[in-house]
């Protein structure tokens, strides 16, 4: 046999070979090794607490000493976070936010951190003023903690209003409760003055007297109304002599004075669920009170009540459905499984409501287009589904939709909730029983009551009111406390009052006290408009929103008062700092003592690497080289027979 047909039978040799390696795809393992490091957590409080103790270069250099330790970045993984009122990873410091939430950062990063090797480094002054308490964080986060304390821990002596409790709102001519809770710190017996003054006049005082032992007092007191609109008063103990912290000896607080209540009767012949939510829902709101009534008991008092609340309304309700349509009066009406719809379509002129006999359970799905007031979103699609009457509904007059029935996650463009106007009354309609549930749900999803309340607040005070419809409307308080979030939104809806999210909206802002004036856009969120004002000093403000490209505007002002949480506290707190790490088997340490912190975290055994295995099992036939072989022989092999003739 020739060299080249040798060659020629090696090189088939090869590809048929590889081909049948290849059908018969053996596997082989592939073993890699990894090495991963533990984590280490740096929380840094960036509160506005941290500069008010004079901290800042302290935080600054003990973050930098950590970044930059090379020791510290062979043994773990750096991960930096700051917290105050809100939590998020980043290591820039500034130390403004208004509010701190020690046990949401923990809540946090218990999330993050679920099972890898993680120790948390806390550096903060220990001084939570939002939140849960953060003591036995440790029963949520299983991880040791380190907590970095700054500040003293000296106690000094101290005056202190801890608290005021005072009502949001109050009414003409009448005089409204205020308690104040006052604190002393020392060991010596002390005698003060509280005052409290509207402008430069004194409305109230009283000396207070303090011990060792008898370190507080409540002080409670009623102030007289004499005007409507906001007054703004201010509550100081008098400082005693050597006084270290003054500013949390004065506390501003405010009152809107109205002309009068909001009176609405909730109108049934049977005890539902419903009825104590909607009660509790309205009275949410001080402006308004709510009374039962049976359809007989209403008819004489009708004129007492701004908004009448018929709920399941039947047979007994004829003679109140006559009353209200002949006054022309605002209503409110729920359906539900008890509901005569025969009585119901016959006394009623806006609406007729299909009879089938039959019910279904329909979730809520919000109409972003909702033009008379202004409606966030609060989560509607989790909430459970009402029971309603099946059946279309006819409406004889126009109304708008605020939430749509939605059966199965598939939206049935039929209202669930519906308002209307007509002849100068308004109403509204809910196609549902149960809405109890929505109370509830609402709680279980934001641990509070206030997005829902307010949502049917906002009903209330729509049905309550005969104001005419504005395609610029406008939300905001008359009055925000300076340690809160200041927003205020707005919708604008186009001539066919439906939403218009090509708009522009700006709001000019003076300064009343010092002129200064602020013009600034608003921002398209959801299915409203929103400005962020948190960063304006305390003072009185008016402003004007306005559309750009038509020329419609809405006026108003609001206070801002001064208080600021954060400066209320003299010292580290110490005792609950420590706590924490024992309860984490960490340690705790003073800022000046941080490289007590580095030695121990980089000599504890407990923070050790860890070399991971992976058996890995891969086919043969992933092994790209093979092919490539295959495809070299046979390219070799034609050339080659191309070249000696032979193809």
């Amino acid at each position: 046999m020739s060299k080249l047909n040798m060659l020629f039978a090696f090189l088939r040799f090869i590809t048929i070979f590889s081909i049948l390696v290849l059908l018969i795809n053996p596997k082989f393992n592939q073993t890699t090794f990894t090495t991963e490091k533990p984590n280490l957590v740096i929380a840094v409080d960036n509160s506005n607490s941290i500069k008010h103790l004079n901290q800042t270069e302290k935080v600054k250099a003990l973050v930098e000493t950590i970044t930059d330790n090379t020791a510290l970045k062979n043994k773990f993984n750096l991960e930096f976070y700051t917290f105050g009122e809100t939590f998020k990873a980043s290591d820039s410091l500034t130390f403004l936010e208004n509010k701190s939430n020690i046990n949401e950062a923990f809540i946090q990063l218990s999330q993050i951190y679920k099972t890898s090797n993680s120790p948390t480094v806390l550096i903060s002054d220990g001084n939570q003023t939002l939140g849960n308490d953060y003591e036995f964080a440790s029963s949520i986060y299983k991880q040791p903690i380190y907590p970095v304390i700054l500040g003293d821990t000296i106690t000094y002596v101290d005056l202190k209003i801890q608290q005021l409790n005072v009502n949001k709102y109050a009414y003409l001519k009448n005089k409204f409760p205020v308690e104040a809770i006052v604190v002393y710190s020392g060991n010596g017996n002390v005698t003060s003055k509280f005052v409290v003054k509207k402008g430069n006049t004194v409305v109230f005082s009283k000396n207070v007297v303090f011990s060792k032992n008898n370190n507080s007092t409540i002080i409670n007191f009623n102030l007289p109304t004499s005007r409507v609109g906001v007054s703004v008063y201010k509550a100081t103990l008098i400082p005693i002599d050597n006084e270290k912290n003054k500013v949390n000896n004065s506390k501003n607080f405010a009152v809107e004075v109205i002309d009068q209540k909001t009176n609405i009767a909730i109108v049934s012949t049977f005890s539902h669920p419903d009825l104590g939510s909607l009660k509790k829902a309205i009275e949410s709101n001080e402006r308004s009170t709510v009374s039962f009534l049976d359809p007989k008991e209403i008819i004489s008092k009708i004129n007492d009540f701004q908004l009448v609340i018929l709920y399941q309304p039947n047979n007994k309700f004829k003679e109140l459905l006559v009353l209200l349509n002949a006054e022309n009066k605002n209503r409110l009406i729920i359906e539900g499984s008890k509901t005569d719809l025969n009585f119901l379509n016959e006394n009623n002129k806006t609406f007729d409501h299909e009879i089938t006999d039959q019910t279904e359970n329909y979730q809520a799905e919000l109409n972003i287009n909702y033009s008379p007031f202004l409606i966030d979103d609060i989560n509607f699609e989790s909430f459970p589904p009402l029971k309603s009457n099946y059946g279309s509904v006819v409406f004889a007059v126009p109304f708008q939709t605020i939430l749509y029935k939605n059966v199965n996650g598939i939206s049935i463009k039929e209202p669930l909730l519906a308002t209307l106007e007509t002849n100068g009354r308004r109403e509204a309609v809910l196609f549902g029983e149960n809405i109890w549930k929505w109370r509830s749900q609402n709680f279980l999803n934001s641990k509070s009551f206030t997005q829902f309340d307010d949502f049917f607040g906002k009903i209330v005070q729509y049905l309550a009111s005969n104001k005419k419809r504005s395609r610029l409307n406008v939300d905001y308080e008359s009055f925000y406390n300076g340690s809160g979030n200041i927003t205020i939104k707005a919708e604008f809806f186009d001539k066919n009052y439906v939403f218009d999210a090509r708009e522009s909206l700006q709001i000019k802002l003076i300064d009343k006290v010092s002129k200064e004036e602020k013009n600034l856009p608003l921002i398209l969120k959801n299915n409203n408009y929103q400005v962020d004002l948190s960063s304006l000093i305390p003072s009185e403000y008016s402003f004007t929103v306005s559309s750009t490209n038509e020329n419609l505007s809405k006026s108003g002002s609001f206070q801002i008062l001064q208080y600021n949480v954060e400066q209320q506290f003299l010292n580290a707190n110490y005792s609950k700092m420590q706590q924490l790490a024992t309860n984490s088997n960490g340690n705790s340490y003073f800022i000046d003592n941080s490289d007590d912190l580095l030695n121990d975290l980089l000599n504890d055994n407990r923070y050790q690497a860890i070399q991971k295995s992976h058996n890995n099992s891969l086919p043969l036939i992933d092994w790209e080289y093979l092919l490539g072989i295959i495809a070299l022989s046979l390219t070799v092999e034609w050339f080659l027979r191309k070249y000696s003739g032979l193809v």
